[in-house]
């Protein structure tokens, strides 16, 4: 299962390369007069080689998502510590867990219309980082991404998208947990019934 995280962390860590590659291209290209304009896809790839030219191995144990589920293995294994049950953990229950952090950092409180960094990847709720960069903005101070141990110091609006497929997990999540809750309601108003 470590395989696959890191190999997850790898396919991150390219798709981030290229996204960065083609955000730089579209800036220079902004600066550029019309007529010069040169092969659009020869620079991209240009400059997703050269960002991948720096990778390194240790990149990927540092990965965010990586060190988030390793975390979670071993409290795991210290909740299974004195049990046989350690054998028996499901590592998939924990990638599930490490891929779905519904929480905002800015926040601590489960995202309704969360919004991803297009730099560096990290969610946010939309009201919550709006309301920062408009407070730094008017301070004439640059914004940090107020996800614990990112680099990011430069958040930007237009930086921000939304996060539909994160924003479909919270839906279909918060769905299953009322369903639950409606069916339980329902059994104890049944149960209640028989009973009295």
């Amino acid at each position: 299962m470590e395989d696959v995280m890191l190999e997850y962390a790898a396919m991150d860590r390219e798709l981030n390369h290229y996204m960065r590659a083609v955000e730089e291209t579209v800036n220079q290209i902004k600066r550029e007069k019309p007529e010069n304009i040169p092969d659009l896809k020869k620079l991209v790839q240009e400059k997703f080689t050269a960002l991948e030219s720096k990778n390194s191995d240790s990149d990927l144990q540092e990965n965010e998502k990586y060190m988030y589920f390793k975390d979670q293995l071993k409290e795991m294994r210290k909740q299974y510590n004195d049990n046989e049950a350690i054998e028996q953990i499901d590592e998939d229950i924990a990638v599930t867990q490490s891929q779905m952090n519904f929480i905002c950092p800015i926040t601590q409180m489960e995202m309704k219309r969360p919004v991803r960094n297009k730099v560096c990847g990290h969610t946010y709720e939309e009201d919550a980082i709006l309301k920062i960069i408009q407070t730094r903005k008017q301070q004439k101070k640059k914004v940090r991404c107020p996800k614990i141990g990112c680099s990011h110091v430069d958040v930007k609006g237009s930086d921000l998208v939304p996060d539909e497929a994160l924003k479909r997990a919270i839906d279909s999540q918060n769905k299953q947990r009322w369903s639950t809750l409606d069916k339980s309601a329902g059994y104890a108003a049944a149960t209640e019934k028989i009973c009295y």
